[in-house]
């Protein structure tokens, strides 16, 4: 797997029946500074390989740039202290087009703060509103819940690095129309993952992505919302929870949010119109106790 993954010594502690020595195989989990034209803006914790794609979807989410005609090239080149002529794949430059502002050096990340950083609320959620260039469309895209109930297997299928590891996120974009998967990334971050689905599709000139569903392997994140409203993305779909401010964003933007996509049942928090329940048979709701526990 490359940089992927690395094997490591470890003490294999069974109880009961006593340790053994042997390798383990481990996530890679090495620095990114994304700069823009020579200048640092952000670093983050990611798996190595497909570094241009998650700079290109961060960009994306972060407001900079909206399509394919933005973005310009991109080079790996040395990190801080190597007098610029080892290259450590671990700083990557980009170059947007001709005519797209850049973002100011004092503030990189002066659009809206994430819940990575545990400062958001209602003015993130009016930023996203303001900064993306990808509305989410109202469209007439509908999608039958046994495609949905089917996404986690076939993203847990094409996991190779997990099966390696067990120790990474993934995401992946469907087609709502054909069901096709059109690209799937791993990561140690799950905010990455997305990023480089989202990066793969700007540079594919796909954005706005608007009959294409996110589908990620963990909760949903406020973050997670934010960076499909941001890509246009109508549909996102988590194996696990969303928070409730993922699930405020995702009303206001106009995401339909599923979580708990486990088996044949999952929760759909918003925008359900998406999603085909002719014929379910929905009964009445039932008033929620103040601290009780979602239906799983």
């Amino acid at each position: 797997m490359g940089r992927i993954t690395t094997r490591r010594p470890i003490l294999k502690l069974t109880l009961g029946e006593g340790a053994s020595r042997r390798a383990d195989t481990l996530a890679v989990e090495e620095p990114l500074e994304i700069r823009v034209a020579g200048s640092p803006l952000a670093v983050t914790m990611r798996t190595p390989g497909h570094d241009v794609e998650l700079a290109a979807g961060f960009l994306v989410s972060e407001g900079i740039i909206a399509q394919a005609s933005d973005f310009h090239s991109a080079i790996h080149c040395g990190g801080p202290g190597t007098g610029g002529q080892e290259n450590t794949y671990n700083v990557l430059d980009i170059s947007l087009a001709h005519g797209v502002a850049l973002p100011e050096p004092e503030a990189a990340r002066r659009f809206y703060t994430t819940s990575s950083c545990g400062v958001c609320g209602k003015a993130s959620i009016d930023a996203v509103r303001t900064v993306s260039q990808h509305p989410i469309a109202e469209g007439d895209m509908r999608i039958e819940p046994e495609q949905i109930a089917a996404f986690p297997d076939r993203l847990r299928a094409e996991q190779a690095a997990f099966d390696k590891t067990g120790g990474l996120h993934a995401a992946a974009l469907f087609d709502a129309d054909t069901g096709e998967m059109l690209v799937l990334r791993e990561d140690v971050g799950r905010h990455n993952a997305v990023d480089k689905v989202v990066g793969w599709a700007l540079l594919n000139d796909r954005l706005p992505l608007r009959r294409q569903i996110l589908q990620v392997s963990g909760r949903a994140s406020f973050e997670l919302v934010q960076k499909a409203a941001m890509a246009g993305i109508p549909l996102l779909s988590a194996v696990s929870a969303p928070s409730s401010l993922a699930a405020e964003l995702a009303d206001e933007s106009g995401v339909t949010l599923v979580g708990f996509v486990r088996g044949r049942s999952m929760n759909i928090y918003t925008h359900a119109h998406r999603v085909r329940v002719d014929g379910l048979g929905i009964g009445a709701s039932e008033p929620a106790a103040e601290g009780a526990s979602h239906a799983r």
